[in-house]
């Protein structure tokens, strides 16, 4: 069965859509930007980090454009003061979770993370700083994980259970003690289900995961790669 367009308007312009595209493959399939950091093409989208929100017209509720479905007769706007003071205020609140010290991070120059605060025009939080004392994995023969700069975008996650089909990576506890974690708690380089492919290395959008002998600057991510490796694999599917 074809499937269905539809007429909705995006930033006062209207355009086709197709039935079931969210509005953040419609806004992308009409060269509208919305910026994302959870988001990764070709994976299940989850709107973990809220900064893809999007004001519709005839309700003051934000929504995250990565998971609400398009709708005829929708007006949506994906820029605006408000909406710019929100997204401040969630990266914001992303850096002051961890410790996200970019001057020492394999990732520095290369981070989503940092390249979202800078387009955003974020030289400073308005928060207090958790602190929190976080562990730094390195029992892994190839890579390491530093939860200190992990952002629970879960992008390892799905990447790991969606394209690689190990499972290795889920999330454990709730609120600011959540961590990403390998197998049951084990050591990542302890978790038997891990096939060392490095493809969550590659879809972390921070210096969380990376390859070991990188230094300050060094680490570049591939996660277009990983994108259209999972669009292959849905297709195929």
């Amino acid at each position: 069965m074809p499937t269905k367009t539809i007429s909705v308007r995006i930033d006062g312009e209207l355009v086709t859509a197709r039935e079931g595209q969210t509005i953040l493959e419609a806004a992308n399939a009409n060269g509208k930007k919305i910026p994302t950091l959870c988001y990764l093409k070709g994976l299940s989208a989850v709107g973990a980090c809220r900064v893809c929100m999007v004001e519709l017209a005839g309700t003051d509720r934000l929504l995250p454009a990565c998971t609400t479905p398009m709708q005829e007769g929708m007006s949506i706007k994906t820029a605006s003061a408000k909406l710019t003071q929100y997204r401040k205020m969630a990266v914001e609140l992303l850096l002051v979770e961890r410790n996200h010290i970019c001057a020492a991070c394999v990732s520095n120059g290369h981070c989503e993370l940092q390249a979202m605060a800078r387009e955003l025009g974020i030289t400073h939080v308005r928060y207090g700083y958790n602190n929190p004392r976080l562990p730094v994995d390195m029992t892994h023969p190839r890579y390491v994980l530093d939860q200190n700069r992990c952002i629970l975008c879960t992008r390892c996650v799905r990447v790991c259970a969606e394209v690689e089909g190990a499972h290795v990576w889920e999330v454990a506890s709730r609120g600011i003690y959540s961590r990403i974690v390998s197998d049951l708690k084990d050591d990542w380089g302890h978790a038997s289900s891990c096939t060392s492919c490095g493809k969550c290395v590659q879809a972390c959008p921070t210096g969380a995961i990376a390859e070991k002998g990188f230094s300050v600057m060094e680490m570049v991510k591939q996660s277009d790669a990983i994108s259209r490796l999972a669009q292959q694999k849905a297709h195929v599917g």
